[in-house]
């Protein structure tokens, strides 16, 4: 019989953590963050990380295992993340994926391919050209080499180009040649759980959110990165809530200007998870519209993952 792993998905903002605190309270689990953004130190108030006496208490996984200029792939966390779920069921306990990173999900329950190439001489002379000539004319160049996989990707995806015209120069053959390639399923039966919302009434959530984050010193965050020394043009850094806050801080936005901005992307973005949860036809919907309803969908899960 095959092993099943339950999977929280859903938009930001939407009650997945909660859900699975309540998962956490009754069942022996552990945690796998689905999230591409809470894999990095330092960014904590920005990617909503799960409070740390949570994460003392319930073990996590991929969660504060990068610095934010490290180089990270949804296929590394695939291949990663298997064998973290092997390793959560020799212990006893059961995996519990939470997340809204659709590539992050994609990549561990039907992989992807990610051809096994790196050349750090390249990669420099990549990063090099970036700050000559600008990631347009990068973005221009994976046009002519790769225009397929270029039309997938926005020409802001400073990872990504850099990363298919790595490939592109140490192989010889286009990025989109190897994500052709079939790829090979996990070896467990995948059960997705996905959280719905009134969409109006989820944006009010994400507008509050927002303030919250505001509130709790994500300002400070972002300015505490940037003295790290991490660059603004990072992958990491751009992402809603840390660009438009550099935005500010470098006095391009005034802070009401920013704060919408921040809100705005916000909302767009829950649009763009939710486009791309609706085409996974292997998720079941569940409306959550209150608190209440996340506890009955608790109680459902749990018994359904009880063995």
């Amino acid at each position: 019989m095959r092993r099943t792993v339950h999977f929280i998905v859903g938009p930001t903002g939407i009650g997945k953590t909660f859900l699975s605190q309540l998962i956490a309270q009754k069942l022996p689990v552990e945690i796998i963050s689905a999230d591409s953004r809470q894999i990095y130190r330092y960014m904590d108030i920005g990617t909503a990380k799960p409070d740390r006496s949570f994460r003392e208490r319930v073990a996590h996984h991929f969660i504060d295992i990068c610095d934010p200029d490290d180089y990270y792939s949804a296929g590394i966390f695939g291949r990663q993340a298997r064998k973290v779920v092997n390793g959560i069921f020799s212990r006893g306990a059961l995996p519990l994926v939470v997340g809204g990173s659709g590539f992050y999900i994609k990549a561990l329950t039907d992989g992807i391919f990610e051809f096994e190439v790196k050349d750090e001489q390249v990669r420099q002379q990549l990063d090099e050209r970036v700050k000559a000539q600008g990631l347009a004319a990068l973005y221009a160049q994976l046009q002519k080499v790769d225009p397929e996989y270029a039309a997938k990707i926005s020409p802001n995806d400073r990872q990504r180009i850099l990363r298919a015209l790595e490939v592109f120069e140490v192989s010889g053959k286009p990025f989109s040649f190897f994500h052709r390639q079939k790829p090979e399923a996990a070896d467990f039966e995948p059960v997705l759980w996905g959280l719905d919302m009134e969409r109006s009434a989820l944006y009010r959530r994400i507008n509050q959110r927002v303030d919250d984050m505001l509130a709790q010193g994500l300002i400070d965050e972002v300015r505490s990165l940037l003295q790290r020394g991490y660059d603004a043009s990072l992958n990491a850094l751009n992402t809603v809530g840390y660009k438009e806050v550099i935005e500010y801080l470098h006095e391009r936005l005034s802070y009401e200007e920013m704060r919408e901005l921040i809100k705005r992307n916000s909302r767009r973005y829950a649009k763009r998870q939710l486009t791309w949860f609706r085409a996974d036809k292997r998720i079941v919907w569940q409306s959550v519209e209150t608190s209440a309803d996340l506890e009955q969908l608790a109680t459902k899960i749990i018994s359904r993952m009880q063995p």
